[in-house]
This record gives C-alpha cells, sequence and structure tokens, in this order.
C-alpha cells in the first residue's frame, strides 16, 4: 500500500478504512470478533489509517478499534472523534464544551486502550461554542500528551480558518465522491492554502458507486438512508447514468466500479486519502486494490461530466441534522 501525508506530516496508507458500518448506520452490524476480523485483514493488507467515533454505536466501535489494533499500535494510525452530547446512550445533539470535551477524551483514550489519540476530529461544530474555545481546548490536550494531532469534521471554509489560527488542523473530513462534490467550491481550495489534508467519508456515495444500489433497492428502517433525502428512489434512479460510467471504465480496466471511484478520488489531490468501510473482506481487498488504478485523462474527465449532471440540490439530511451543517 503506498502512502500519502495528511497535513503537517501525518503519513498514512493512501486508502484509509472507516470502521463506522461495523456497528452503526447501516443495520448491518456484525459480530465484534467478525468486526475484527475485518480491521485485522485491513492491516494485512497495507492499511494503516483507521477512522471511528464515539457516536458509533454509541461508544461500542471505539472499543472493537481499540482491540483490533492493540497488536499492531506502534504500526497504525486512530482517528476518532468528539463532539455529540448523550442522554443516557442516545445522542442529544451536540456539545464541544471544552469540560466536555476533556471528559470524554478521556473516555475515548480509555475504550481504544490507547495513551495517546493519532487525530482527534470535532465530529460537528457546535454553534453554541466559538471554534477558537475547541481549539484552544484541543491544543491542550495535544501539550499535554493526550492528543497528537487536531482535525475537524463537515466544518465550513472561515470555521477551518479560525481554528487553524488557534491549533493547526492537519485534516478535514467530510463528504465527497462522484457523488457529492461540493468540497470542490470553497473546501478544496481552502485546505491547499493551508495546507490541510482531506479525508472524504462516503467516498463510494455509501454504496452508490459501487453499482449495488439502484432504484430498486429499498433501505431497511435501521438503514440511516432510508431517512437521507438523496436515497430516495427518484434521486437514485437519476444517478444511474454516472453509475452506468463507471462500469464502463471499470469492465476496460478489469476493475470494480468502487475501485474506479476510488481512483478518481485518489486523483484529484495528493492530500486526499479517502476511508471506504465494508464488512465483507471481498469488498476490503476490493477498496485497498484501488491504489493501483491510475485512470487517464479522458476517464476522469468522462466521470466528471456524468457527476456533473446530478442534482445536488437536493439536500444531503434530512431537516433534524439540517443544523450540524456549517457553512
Amino acid at each position: 500500500m503506498i502512502t500519502r501525508t495528511l497535513g503537517d506530516g501525518l503519513e498514512v496508507s493512501a486508502i484509509g478504512f472507516g470502521c463506522m458500518g461495523l456497528s452503526h448506520s447501516y443495520g448491518q452490524d456484525i459480530g465484534r470478533a467478525e468486526a475484527i476480523d475485518v480491521i485485522r485483514r485491513a492491516v494485512d493488507l497495507g492499511v494503516t489509517f483507521f477512522d471511528t467515533a464515539q457516536v458509533y454505536g454509541p461508544f461500542t466501535n471505539e472499543e472493537i478499534v481499540g482491540q483490533a489494533l492493540a497488536p499492531v499500535r506502534d504500526r497504525v494510525v486512530i482517528a476518532t472523534k468528539f463532539g455529540f452530547d448523550y442522554d443516557g446512550v442516545t445522542s442529544s445533539g451536540l456539545n464541544s464544551r471544552p469540560d466536555y470535551i476533556r471528559q470524554t477524551v478521556d473516555a475515548s483514550l480509555q475504550r481504544l486502550g490507547v495513551d495517546r489519540i493519532d487525530l482527534l476530529y470535532q465530529h460537528r461544530v457546535d454553534p453554541d461554542v466559538p471554534i477558537e474555545d475547541v481549539a484552544g481546548t484541543v491544543k491542550l490536550l495535544i501539550d499535554e500528551g493526550k492528543v497528537a494531532r487536531f482535525g475537524l469534521s463537515e466544518a465550513g471554509a472561515a470555521t477551518i480558518r479560525r481554528a487553524h489560527a488557534v491549533q493547526p488542523v492537519t485534516a478535514l473530513q467530510s463528504e465527497y465522491s462522484l457523488w457529492w462534490r461540493e468540497p470542490e467550491a470553497q473546501i478544496l481550495p481552502t485546505l491547499d492554502e493551508l495546507g490541510i489534508g482531506f479525508v472524504p467519508f462516503s467516498p463510494l456515495g455509501r454504496g452508490v458507486l459501487t453499482g449495488a444500489i439502484d432504484a430498486s433497492t429499498t433501505f431497511g428502517d435501521d438503514d440511516t438512508r432510508s431517512t437521507l433525502p438523496r436515497y430516495t428512489r427518484e434521486n437514485l434512479r437519476s444517478g444511474q447514468s454516472l453509475v452506468d460510467a463507471l462500469t464502463r471504465i471499470a469492465r476496460g480496466r478489469d476493475a470494480s466500479p468502487a475501485q474506479v471511484a476510488l481512483a478518481w478520488l485518489l486523483a484529484q489531490r495528493p492530500s486526499i486519502v479517502p476511508i471506504p468501510g465494508t464488512t465483507k473482506l471481498q469488498r476490503l481487498e476490493e477498496n485497498a486494490g484501488s491504489v493501483e488504478i491510475e485512470l487517464d485523462a479522458g476517464e476522469i474527465a468522462e466521470l466528471t461530466e456524468a457527476s456533473d449532471r446530478l442534482d445536488t440540490s437536493v439536500d444531503r439530511y434530512p431537516e433534524r441534522m439540517q443544523g450540524w451543517i456549517d457553512r
């Protein structure tokens, strides 16, 4: 596996592993032992960058990641996130108050079984807490040795700049793929200017870009896609031409549509490190193999043009989650 560098020197595998789906969001949770096997197989394939969060589960995902990676702790980078409040085990909104950050980071360290978190993200920007206070709190945690580097997730350009002025931001994690390219307008130029890496989540459009989902697909009530406006039958049908383009190029390269979609992302910038997730070993191996594919200019242009035809006026999130989007 080739490596890439995020921000000020965090070297990671060019393809990371998003661990969320092992225990959260897609209604495909697997047992702890099987989840550990998937993570350890990722290590065998050369993946060194693993992404989790307090909210995944909640809490159980960090425990699984920590247990799975304990034997290879010195060879991997573990990223986790803070920023959601809880009433018992149910999320009750955002909370990035400094004292709460400290409390939850200590809990994450314990669940992960580590002395230091390699990359700590604010999961969502809290409009009730100045970002300077958040960045300042993480700066203190870095000084204390509990955290190595600071990241943001789904933050707008102005917020990124304000945070970076207090504590250098190593990486931004936000949604980006052929299915959703909004970051190209303001976010990517800001990251380029400041020297911040970019970690796209949902780099396969939550499964759409694999070709395994189409307008006939139905999502269960425990699958978060059942609540997302862009995953209605009508919107999935409108994206079929993009999937068709991916499939054509994949056939010509003896690859999968997912591999081509990831290769397109990798071709956008050397500072981009996608974090696809899966519960299946075959898909894991497929995703890791995407680093071997170098698309030519014509293929990149064809995919970009197909993506341009998508209707991006449809919101990514339902109304109840709109307050979590930082502009």
